[in-house]
């Protein structure tokens, strides 16, 4: 193969390489579904967990990307404490390895088109006839996976015969800034590619086909851990506080691992060669390669553990939320979005600050809060409510799929709910000036009316999600209500309380009423939004939310 063969080889091999990799992490985290939320929350029980948490699900998805992403929603959700997702990011950096010994798998003698053809083939009829579901994903999965080791032959065939005709080495010689050089190289690659284990098979490939010497593909996998921070950096742009934390460490440790390695680079080299030696007999450079890059993982690891803490309250420091904005979104982070399972756990907490916001504003108007606090607490409320339309818009489903087919609209109906009380809340205000009476039975009934309002209203307000609690406040109310009414319907035909005046506080209790009809329903609803999104949940029917009164 010429070199002018050999170069559109490479471009179609880093093309099924880079395909083969989105289709297996995409399908390996549809087909982990809960899974991977059930083994992050392993990593809440101490650090050591935290870092094999990351380990296991890079490993399994094939993607640091995906678990940092992932790791974010957590964070958000507050399920991880930052040191505990830093525990997990050592651990996801440590699965990347995982592709360069794949990698150097190939330098086996293996017959790759042997079974990776009839895996893409397998594969892909799996995925075209269960599309949809766990074994269409497992399919798509087993299709990349095919394509993976398709890309790595054809940039192994392609690079073995230019290793022939001349060498990369030239670029920098061996000095030190020519290993700098490389270094740079391997920063350039994965930015364009958006991908270190392109940059990782294109390295080790050229390696091991001659066209790079043993120092310097070393400084492209440096380079390479380097520059796969560009996509937490991109991922943490407008983002939330804990987002920005967990980029931030990522890039923190990747930096830190890069130039202990290049300090250490003679020694790690060495090391890599006596133990890939050891494993074979004879030294293969991929295979050394892929040791080389298991140890810089682990340098940084035992670098950065003892500086964890220091870290934490340095990041925490440094990124604050922007809690005063109540009406933008706190737990609806685009790094989440595009995993349903996390996304939706998101679209729950981001619920239940919703429903607190809500009953906090229906409350201060009870208690007598002013025009402006009662139009800015309802604008907050429709700010929040077309926030959550369109992260549910995002979020990646099939049609064919219940679980979200439930939930998504579920989510929607209680934010719809949230914006009717705020509506409601200005109208009540209004009616205010003109919802008083002076005679002793109809006044008390009101007084009792409003004391009982505001105790449903503070009671869904600490637990947006208590269905138990609405459903018995409801019933609370509603004999109340109807105590108040009938007391002033009778002090009304008596000629105690004016016609007019009767009419402005039926109309001031009916609206009440119709408040609080719409929290309990948001409550029920998230009541049972979050039995369904919680694992292992128990399948049972969806809580009848309570009929719409009429005044």
């Amino acid at each position: 193969m010429h070199a002018a063969s050999a170069i559109p080889a490479f471009i179609g091999g880093i093309g099924l390489f880079l395909l083969g990799m989105r289709l297996m992490t995409d399908g390996l985290t549809a087909s982990a579904g809960g899974a991977l939320r059930g083994i992050l929350s392993t990593a809440t029980r101490n650090p050591l967990r935290a870092v094999g948490s990351g380990l296991l699900i890079t490993t399994t998805v094939q993607s640091s990307s995906a678990v940092i992403f992932a790791t974010i929603g957590f964070v958000n959700a507050g399920l991880l404490s930052l040191h505990q997702a830093i525990g997990v990011i050592y651990g996801a950096n440590l699965g990347t390895t995982l592709t360069s010994w794949l990698v150097a798998v190939t330098g086996f003698d293996l017959d790759i088109g042997a079974w990776a053809l009839p895996a893409i083939g397998i594969g892909a009829v799996l995925w075209a006839v269960a599309r949809g579901s766990r074994n269409g994903a497992l399919g798509q999965a087993l299709a990349g996976f095919g394509l993976f080791f398709l890309g790595i032959s054809v940039l192994h065939d392609a690079f073995s015969h230019l290793g022939n005709d001349f060498s990369l080495d030239a670029i920098g010689g061996d000095s030190p800034l020519g290993i700098l050089a490389f270094v740079a190289i391997g920063i350039v690659l994965t930015l364009l590619t958006q991908s270190s284990s392109a940059t990782l098979a294109i390295t080790l490939t050229a390696a091991g086909g001659g066209l790079v010497s043993l120092d310097h593909a070393a400084g492209m996998i440096i380079g390479a851990n380097v520059g796969t921070t560009s996509t937490a950096v991109l991922a943490a742009l407008g983002a939330t506080a804990p987002a920005k934390r967990v980029a931030a460490a990522h890039v923190a440790f990747n930096v830190v691992t890069a130039a202990a390695a290049l300090l250490l680079l003679p020694a790690l080299l060495w090391l890599a060669r006596t133990i890939g030696g050891s494993m074979t007999g004879t030294v293969q450079v991929a295979l050394v390669l892929a040791v080389f890059h298991t140890l810089t993982k682990l340098l940084g690891i035992g670098l950065m553990w003892p500086l964890t803490p220091r870290l934490v309250r340095m990041l925490e420091r440094r990124f604050r939320g922007t809690g005063e904005d109540e009406g933008k979104p706190r737990f609806l982070d685009r790094n989440v979005q595009a995993t349903p399972v996390l996304a939706v756990d998101a679209l729950g907490l981001e619920l239940r600050r919703m429903g607190t916001i809500a009953n906090g504003l229906c409350i201060s108007v009870l208690e007598g809060a002013d025009r402006s606090n009662r139009a800015a607490g309802s604008a907050r409320l429709d700010s929040l409510q077309v926030a959550i339309g369109e992260f549910v818009a995002g979020i990646p489903r099939h049609d064919d799929d219940p679980y979200l087919a439930d939930t998504l609209p579920t989510a929607l109906r209680i934010a719809q709910y949230h914006v009717n009380q705020g509506e409601l809340a200005r109208e009540l205000g209004g009616q205010r000036a003109n919802a008083h009476v002076e005679v002793a039975g109809p006044a008390q009934h009101l007084a009792e009316l409003r004391s009982e309002a505001v105790a449903l209203l503070r009671q869904l307000q600490r637990s947006p999600d208590d269905g138990a609690a609405a459903s018995a406040g409801h019933v609370r109310f509603e004999a109340t209500y109807q105590a108040f009414k009938t007391s002033l319907l009778r002090a009304g035909t008596t000629g105690l309380v004016e016609p007019q005046r009767m009419a402005a506080v039926l109309e001031y209790g009916s609206t009440l009423r119709r408040i609080c009809d719409q929290a309990v329903k948001a409550a029920l609803h998230l009541a049972d939004f979050s039995r369904r999104t919680t694992p292992h949940d128990d399948g049972g029917d969806m809580p009848t939310a309570p009929a719409a009164q009429t005044g």
